[in-house]
């Protein structure tokens, strides 16, 4: 039997890395995927390697149907693609607006419509996002991050609805605080004391993903530390 097949999109990332490396442990053909060819570069020997911008919506399909000739069908698809910036509601701008939604909820939207064709022909495939836990709870600071977390959470229970029929699971994690360079350089110590490390994150997404959790779908699974 062949090995599934899964596609990480925001390879390049820590979390995106840390999925990377548990998968190849795990027994996938990974394809990982990231607009950064230097990022992508770093991953181990055996990973086939695709550079686009998956929040772009004209380059999604292209690709998932490019990996499907070169590779195979996808049995699973995570999406760690995120984006930041700090601000309360008053003071967000249309471009922040706009960057947050691309990226926290459109690249999730369209890598979803164009792995679903490909899964739904066997009635099998897992498809995990990333979401965090100001989509769940409201912070004060992050109005535009929020709002763009949340709708991820909310399109991960549309999907979940409309793709389960079809023997496709929808799931997300929503961490609060991840184990990152940047974070750490950039967060006082201590709002760092229960940051999450990218390989435990990596761990329970694999496992959503798996045959263990077949009767998981349609969960947002809080990962606060």
């Amino acid at each position: 039997m062949n090995p599934p097949i899964a596609i990480v999109a925001g390879a390049g990332g820590e979390l995106g890395r840390a999925v990377v490396v548990t998968l190849i442990a795990s027994g996938y053909t990974v394809v990982a995927v990231d607009r950064s060819e230097v990022k992508l570069g770093d991953l181990p020997d055996g990973v086939h390697r695709e550079v686009a911008d998956a929040s772009d919506p004209t380059a999604a399909k292209p690709l998932i149907d490019r990996i499907v000739l070169e590779v195979g069908a996808p049995d699973v698809l995570i999406n760690t693609l995120g984006a930041f910036f700090p601000g309360q509601a008053v003071d967000t701008t249309p471009d922040q607006l706009q960057t947050l939604l691309n990226v926290n909820l459109g690249a999730a939207l369209w890598l979803s419509q164009a792995v679903a064709p490909h899964m739904s022909r066997r009635r099998s495939g897992a498809i995990l996002h990333v979401s965090a836990r100001p989509g769940l709870d409201p912070t004060d600071g992050m109005a535009a991050y929020s709002a763009s977390k949340a709708a991820l959470v909310h399109l991960t229970r549309v999907l979940d609805v409309e793709l389960r029929p079809m023997g496709i699971r929808v799931n997300c994690i929503a961490p609060q605080l991840i184990d990152t360079e940047r974070n750490r350089k950039g967060l006082p110590e201590e709002m760092l004391a229960r940051a999450v490390a990218p390989e435990v994150l990596a761990g329970i997404i694999v496992f959503l993903v798996s045959d263990a959790a077949a009767p998981i779908s349609g969960a947002i699974l809080p990962a606060y530390g």
